[in-house]
């Protein structure tokens, strides 16, 4: 490493290149330093250079010919993630891929043995993980107040047209592998298990002017683990502000996307009940129906509360920063997210018209 304060390259200056990781870097200025940038277009590299201070290149393999970068981004299009970080890899740079990392879990296995070959890091853009409503959603499930988890639902819909490069299928556009990257490393890290669940999915193209999927239903589950149901639609005109639902044995849990909600009871407060094998009747022998009054304990978060959550791609750097300067595992590695990958690839063998050959892992 060059000093506490790490010398950067971002490949690309699209929304993820420039809007998120340029202007994230700017904001530590006392951990990392934006040296240098490629882009194709000459507009945004002159951008770069007037907004940044920075070298920019036409060629990102002319920006590779520098010594002094400590960590390359690659937020190239999602198709280019794998061959372009295999490149840098092989090159020797410390890697932030931004995700998807792959289509393809035998991708993912490529490019664990390039960094094993290198001795270098590899961490893919998964800064979800930081967010404050992930995080408390976690405690909550930790604490174990809701019981057994019966089923953890994740919804993102919308109505929505779009006609941009990440609708084609050429380029791993669609909602599964973008949208879904997201909400369904969530879900993973809430079961906690490396384990390949039973994977149902069923995906559409309902408005997008692409050839990828905007429609997404997939059903995790497996043996001793809470059902996983993630949807993500663009054609739901009536989308729900509970992005999450995480239901328990003892109570629940809801979400949107800057509050959280939990309610739960306590078993052994609850009133001692016995089954009931013959049909039940009150004393003048009206039948019945089970009903009791359970006392209900409440608990949540709001966004804005006073908690000193850092924004998530904010603590994201932060961490990486440490991995890079005090050798600390990185929060997010390939092997975290093989699985995620794995089962978007049994998504997209269950709807073959989604699909497209494999490529070649390099350009």
């Amino acid at each position: 490493m060059s000093g506490s304060i790490l010398k950067v390259g971002i490949i690309g200056q699209g929304r993820s290149g420039r809007n998120i990781h340029a202007e994230t870097i700017r904001k530590l200025p006392d951990r990392f330093a934006l040296a240098a940038v490629s882009d194709e277009l000459e507009q945004r590299r002159q951008a770069a250079e007037r907004d940044y201070g920075c070298e920019a290149y036409a060629d990102y393999r002319d920006m590779m010919k520098r010594d002094d970068l400590d960590l390359i981004v690659n937020a190239t299009p999602s198709h280019l993630h794998v061959p372009v970080s295999l490149e840098l890899l092989e090159a020797g740079f410390n890697v932030l891929c931004e995700k998807p990392l792959a289509r393809r879990s035998e991708e993912v296995d490529a490019l664990i043995a390039a960094r094993d070959r290198a001795g270098t890091l590899l961490t893919i853009f998964q800064q979800w993980r930081f967010n404050p409503l992930f995080l408390e959603i976690h405690k909550c499930l930790d604490s174990g107040v809701l019981g057994r988890i019966v089923q953890i639902g994740l919804t993102v819909n919308q109505f929505s047209r779009r006609w941009d490069w990440q609708t084609l299928k050429a380029y791993n556009g669609g909602n599964l592998m973008n949208t879904g990257a997201h909400f369904l490393d969530q879900a993973l890290q809430f079961l906690g298990t490396d384990d390949l669940p039973s994977v149902l999915c069923r995906m559409d193209n309902a408005n997008s002017f692409g050839d990828a999927d905007d429609y997404c239903k997939l059903i995790l589950t497996g043996p001793r683990q809470p059902t996983i149901d993630l949807e993500i639609s663009n054609c739901c005109a009536y989308p729900i502000s509970n992005y999450y639902l995480i239901q328990g044995t003892n109570g629940s849990l809801r979400a949107s996307l800057t509050e959280v909600e939990w309610k739960y009871f306590k078993p052994e407060e609850a009133p001692r009940q016995e089954l009931q094998q013959s049909p039940m009747s009150d004393a003048d022998g009206n039948p019945l129906y089970c009903k009791e009054q359970l006392k209900w304990y409440v608990g949540g978060w709001e966004k804005g509360d006073g908690s000193s959550y850092p924004a998530p791609q904010i603590a994201f750097y932060e961490s990486l920063h440490a991995s890079l300067t005090e050798g600390k595992p990185p929060a997010v590695t390939p092997e975290s997210v093989w699985l995620q990958i794995r089962i978007m690839e049994e998504c997209f063998r269950q709807n073959p018209m989604f699909a497209i050959e494999p490529q070649h892992t390099r350009h």
